[in-house]
């Protein structure tokens, strides 16, 4: 039987550089600060590369990080609360989102401005939470059924296509810049 997260890992590996030095993130904390899990290959993907600019469009967000724009607990407040007013504000909620205690936490952004999201439904592992993605400054959201690296591999490769993303994302090559480098 074979393993679709590590499998998609795998594939993730190939199209992506790979920074040299990594240092582990404390996850225990992280999960604390947040008051949830995260899924295990987001939390692979950040031991082995940290957060990054990726094709010169995506940051994948990473706990800890120096510039706040790009730290995963910062952008998670923020975002809750920007989604909230919006919401608040008469902007209609995401269909996923109706009538459920479902949470979004933000695992990237990008040049434009979009943010890309796990559905995080109560009950449910994080390691099948989906992705949704949010058009910048506007109400309109894709829900993808599939995870983090699975999402991240797809779009690397051209398998799939975001109507919300740019046209110009992914780039060959493929390119990865560690947030570090940015601080």
């Amino acid at each position: 039987m074979t393993d679709p997260v590590n499998n998609a890992f795998e594939h993730l590996s190939r199209l992506l550089p790979r920074p040299a030095d990594v240092e582990p993130k404390a996850w225990d904390v992280v999960q604390h600060q947040l008051g949830t899990d995260l899924p295990s290959d987001y939390k692979t993907f950040i031991d082995t590369y940290g957060g990054g600019y990726v094709d010169t469009y995506l940051w994948v967000l990473e706990p800890g990080c120096a510039n706040e724009f790009y730290d995963l607990i910062h952008a998670d407040e923020e975002r809750a609360e920007a989604n909230q007013q919006l919401w608040d504000g008469g902007e209609k909620k995401p269909a996923e989102l109706e009538g459920t205690d479902a949470r979004l936490i933000p695992w990237a952004s990008t040049d434009n401005g979009e943010f890309l999201y796990w559905l995080a439904r109560p009950g449910k592992d994080p390691d099948e939470w989906t992705v949704m993605v949010n058009e910048a400054r506007g109400p309109w959201w894709e829900h993808l059924d599939m995870g983090f690296t699975q999402f991240l591999a797809a779009a690397l490769s051209g398998d799939i296509r975001s109507e919300i993303l740019s046209d110009s994302f992914p780039t060959d090559p493929h390119t990865f810049v560690p947030s570090a480098d940015f601080v």
